[in-house]
């Protein structure tokens, strides 16, 4: 594993970057962005899984996550969170330039992910999202929408908790209490956050039919964090013009597929759908 900070990704945030590389030449590389709350060393895993394939995967922490810099929780605007995914994915292409770049995001990394790929697609190998926060139990939270709403740009960095439901994570409780006392994973989200998050899934829907990379994108069908109907209605706005999109629903799978007992057979279809796409 190799770890490197940044300080030229955007202003003068730091950015933590780190990564996983095979013991040979890789295939292609595949970048990460994370979910709400954590940080990309909870995914040494995925990346032993890619390197065995001959991927290499290479993640930072989100500003306000993990080993980044910046107010726990928050992030100023969606513009800013973009400019700092696209500033990490032409680090890894000055780095890489010759071998095909897939995207893989997770959860709120999800979301950044599909919303990049909308607006960046050029030199995109292929996208990959797993339970992306398109739908969650937010919505459902009438108080906390308006809240967000009427004050996110009056009081952006006014934090809140996410009250993220950690038991729907993962069947493996070993996942689940690993969560609990990883002294790098917070509950914070600042209103700045929350009204990023809301023009994100604004400008997804209201763009996927114009999605042009393909797309693979996953969702447990027993998430009770982010809803998977969030995967499956942007999956069939995007498939009415883009002939490459898959979908896939894992029956009985919580939030982190990638990090349920069936994490093998999640890998397996990431890795399988990559190589067709080389």
């Amino acid at each position: 594993m190799n770890t490197k900070p940044n300080t030229d990704m955007n202003d003068d945030i730091t950015f933590y970057m780190q990564g996983w590389e095979p013991q040979h030449p890789p295939k292609a590389i595949v970048c990460l962005v994370h979910g709400l709350g954590e940080h990309t060393g909870r995914y040494a895993h995925a990346g032993k899984a890619l390197n065995e394939a001959g991927y290499a995967l290479f993640g930072f922490d989100l500003r306000g996550h993990g080993q980044s810099g910046g107010p726990r929780g928050h992030f100023p605007s969606l513009a800013t969170v973009l400019n700092d995914i696209h500033n990490f994915v032409n680090f890894q292409r000055q780095n890489h330039p010759h071998l095909p770049l897939f995207l893989y995001g997770h959860s709120l990394g999800g979301l950044l992910t599909l919303t990049y790929a909308l607006q960046h697609p050029e030199g995109l190998q292929g996208v990959i999202v797993t339970g992306a926060g398109l739908r969650s139990a937010l919505q459902e939270q009438k108080a906390k929408i308006a809240m967000v709403k009427l004050l996110g740009a009056l009081m952006p960095t006014m934090i809140i908790k996410s009250e993220l439901e950690v038991a729907g994570l993962s069947h493996d409780q070993t996942v689940v209490q690993a969560y609990i006392r990883d002294p790098l994973v917070h509950d914070k989200v600042s209103l700045g956050l929350g009204k990023t998050g809301l023009a994100a899934i604004e400008l997804c829907f209201a763009r996927a039919s114009q999605f042009k990379p393909p797309l693979l994108i996953m969702h447990g069908k027993a998430d009770r964090i982010t809803y998977p109907s969030g995967s499956e209605d942007f999956a069939k706005l995007a498939s009415q013009t883009n002939k490459d999109v898959t979908l896939k629903i894992w029956d009985g799978l919580y939030h982190e597929i990638h990090n349920e007992p069936q994490q093998a057979e999640v890998f397996k279809v990431m890795i399988e759908w990559m190589d067709g796409r080389l």
